[in-house]
């Protein structure tokens, strides 16, 4: 989900890293990082849109009277509404923030950088900090859209949900440092995270309950992280908790693949 790139992002950049890594610095790379996310229209508004819209879709069916089964709770609570904020994380983690860094190294934007005062690294962090407030806003849209049109319940244990989606952003990003670390070009950045994400999102409830899914592809699923992560989310909000497993999952996630895109990313 790339936009167009525009050179004089790349000069700016480049200006920006001769003048020294100070907090102005930092504070200027990161509005330079949010001025090409808002100019990738799709990038922008697919993780904000398509979340709404599969919310919206499936809400009209799935919200209703609560469940006793489901602690008083609503299958859109339960099922559909970590399902949408999973594909929030997803999509930012592992398809926009990959194909951002993949056009960086291509333009030679981080081997300038390279050899100046500022480091490449620089570049990943302001990255990161636009995509934690991407998925941030991301969340928020879908929150407020569930509460204002299908009477949304907020989690039964707050804690917990608040700890598996910040544990489920890690993995995401995880996975899509992975991808920018393998990726020689911006498209095939965008390949690779459009069939990871669909890869991951298949086995773990995106085109329909697991329970729909042969057992033993269910079973991987839930060990994946995006099936990981619709499961513990949804045992947060039903006041059960995550299981350990799926916690475990997205723990292994983001140690895996942390140290192998490390190991594997190149500057240039």
């Amino acid at each position: 989900m790339t936009g167009t790139h525009h050179d004089s992002t790349a000069a700016e950049a480049g200006n920006l890293s001769a003048r020294g890594p100070g907090p102005r610095a930092w504070l200027e790379l990161v509005r330079a990082e949010s001025r090409m996310v808002v100019r990738d229209t799709a990038g922008l508004l697919i993780p904000l849109g398509l979340p709404l819209l599969i919310l919206v879709m499936n809400g009209m069916g799935a919200a209703g009277e609560p469940l006793p089964e489901l602690s008083g709770l609503t299958p859109l609570d339960v099922y559909v509404l970590p399902l949408v904020l999973t594909i929030v994380m997803s999509t930012i983690g592992v398809i926009n923030m990959p194909s951002f860094l993949a056009y960086y190294r291509k333009s030679g934007i981080l081997r300038r950088l390279s050899v100046t005062p500022a480091h490449p690294a620089m570049v990943l962090v302001a990255q990161l900090v636009i995509s934690v407030a991407q998925t941030a806003v991301g969340i928020t849209l879908c929150l407020l859209a569930g509460m204002l049109w299908f009477d949304l319940s907020l989690p039964h244990d707050v804690l917990g949900a608040l700890g598996v989606l910040g544990l489920t952003a890690a993995a995401m990003y995880a996975v899509g440092m992975l991808i920018a670390a393998l990726s020689p070009t911006p498209n095939s950045s965008v390949a690779i995270g459009l069939v990871t994400f669909f890869a991951l999102g298949a086995t773990g409830g995106l085109f329909g309950g697991t329970s729909t899914l042969p057992e033993p592809v269910a079973q991987v699923g839930e060990v994946l992280p995006f099936g990981a992560a619709v499961q513990a989310m949804g045992g947060a909000w039903a006041g059960a908790g995550p299981e350990a497993a799926h916690l475990l999952s997205q723990v292994v996630t983001v140690l895996v693949c942390g140290v192998l895109s490390a190991r594997l990313f190149r500057w240039q």
